[in-house]
């Protein structure tokens, strides 16, 4: 199980609804492991590499079916990309291929231990871009230099490629990357979705152009992300609507050069930008444009998605849920709001179903996901968005029996880091709270609300016993419970 620290989470407060939602969080995180899914995925049989591709295809994927290749045919195989937890993926592949593996290269998130032992691993900045990003890119640039028709490459892209995987082009420097995407995320809160029409097309290897740089060789794209469309909580994606939304480097994206400027319109940015972003993006053209969906499918590339929320992380928290005696609700499948007006709301909920037993009569379990946002401005505290999400539903809670919230990044990481506690990790994965938090906050003589206003969230939580820490893993994004009972 992920969550390291059950005991200091359930040790006080409301100990059994707060083992309750430890014991539903840990089963979503340990469901989203893609060292088990590359190992159903990809296997050796009989001089091939064979892919078995039932239930990790798109919907509606028009290239459906099995998928090998004949090693007398094959000169070499590399896997390369980029996410958090890409070196889990990694290491299944070094495992499964063994010596027909030639090598590759990987981009994870500093922090991370180097796990892989025949494909480099470069550690890099994340959620802002560093110089380790480019290193890590450029490394992997050079594997395309020498390419054929008889090579194979297997890519993994992931929550998080945004950032580890970033190549600025033209003149533009990750420097000045970086800077913007602080400005962006963290001061402006703006949503990944939004962000990712400028990052695409200041990039040498976002919209597409990392297969197009790879298209000598057959191409097999994995994501450790959930593809599926935002709006449909759980049916897949159609394949082709996946080009319209999608953020994975290898993959097409139908976004264009005057949206990115729009999206810098919108969110009051454009004269914040630096003068090489702006510039590039006047200046964009056909030629510099993302990768179209028909040149995309020029390369006879295959995708397939490792995790699928609908048949991984959703599925295993119900079932643990019932094993305990619950119903489980699907309470929202992808929220994106401020962070802490998202605790109070559904704080404001689970107190309403439980006085009225509407919309939902408890005993109840309520289930969400999505990414919810920070915006940060000047302050510099550590926190995260899942843990100023419980902080908010706590002060909502306060004094309530019988409901339990809990919320964490499935990748063990919310929000940058930086805690300097003795005993405490970096960075929490989240939080779990119930109606006595605030209280045992008085007691400790912590003030909780000066600490939102800080976007300071993690010291008070670790203090109390409620900061949840994680081993690190990929990210299906967020993954919050609510127990009412």
């Amino acid at each position: 199980m992920r969550i390291k620290n059950k005991q200091m989470l359930t040790s006080h407060g409301d100990r059994e609804g707060r083992r309750i939602v430890a014991e539903l969080l840990d089963a979503g995180l340990d469901a989203i492991d893609p060292y088990h899914r590359v190992k159903e995925l990809v296997q050796l049989e009989n001089g091939r590499i064979v892919l078995h591709t039932e239930g990790f295809e798109m919907r509606d994927d028009p290239h459906s079916g099995p998928l090998e290749f004949d090693l007398k045919d094959v000169d070499r195989v590399y896997v390369i990309g980029a996410a958090k937890g890409v070196q889990r993926a990694a290491v299944a592949f070094e495992e499964v291929l063994g010596d027909v593996l030639t090598g590759g290269h990987v981009i994870a998130k500093h922090g991370d231990g180097v796990q892989c032992k025949k494909i480099g691993v470069t550690l890099a900045g994340h959620p802002v871009p560093d110089a380790c990003c480019v290193e890590g890119c450029k490394k992997i640039e050079a594997l395309a230099a020498d390419l054929t028709e008889r090579d194979l490459v297997f890519t993994i892209s992931g929550s998080g490629c945004s950032s580890l995987m970033t190549y600025p082009a033209g003149d533009i420097t990750v420097e000045e990357v970086a800077a913007f995407t602080h400005m962006m995320q963290i001061e402006k809160g703006v949503p990944t979705g939004d962000l990712n029409h400028v990052r695409t097309h200041i990039d040498r290897f976002k919209g597409g152009r990392l297969s197009r740089l790879f298209k000598k060789a057959h191409m097999v794209h994995l994501t450790t992300a959930d593809p599926s469309k935002r709006t449909e909580p759980v049916l897949r994606n159609n394949y082709y609507d996946m080009f319209r939304d999608n953020f994975f480097p290898p993959i097409a994206y139908e976004s264009s050069f005057q949206q990115a400027i729009d999206v810098l319109r919108k969110w009051d940015a454009w004269e914040e930008t630096p003068a090489s972003i702006r510039n590039w993006l006047l200046a964009g053209n056909a030629e510099t444009e993302n990768v179209c969906r028909e040149e995309y499918e020029s390369f006879g590339a295959r995708f397939f998605g490792l995790i699928f929320k609908d048949s991984t992380i959703y599925p295993a928290v119900r079932r643990r849920a019932q094993e305990l005696g619950y119903s489980c609700v699907m309470l929202s499948e992808y929220m994106e709001a401020e962070a802490r007006e998202a605790g109070r709301v559904d704080a404001s909920i689970a107190m309403t179903a439980q006085r009225l037993g509407e919309p939902f009569r408890a005993p109840v379990v309520l289930m969400s996901s999505g990414e919810n946002v920070v915006t940060v401005g000047s302050e510099t505290g550590v926190g995260g968005r899942n843990q100023e999400y419980c902080l908010a539903a706590a002060q909502r809670i306060a004094g309530t029996q019988g409901i339990v919230f809990g919320a964490v990044d499935t990748d063990g990481t919310d929000g940058p880091g930086g805690l300097e506690l003795s005993g405490a990790p970096s960075c929490l994965a989240g939080a779990i709270v119930d109606g006595e938090t605030v209280a045992e906050a008085k007691r400790a003589g912590l003030d909780l609300w000066q600490a939102m206003k800080a976007h300071a969230t993690s010291a008070p939580l670790w203090t109390l016993g409620c900061g949840v820490e994680a081993e690190h893993c990929v990210s299906a994004l967020d993954l919050r419970i609510i127990l009412i009972t």
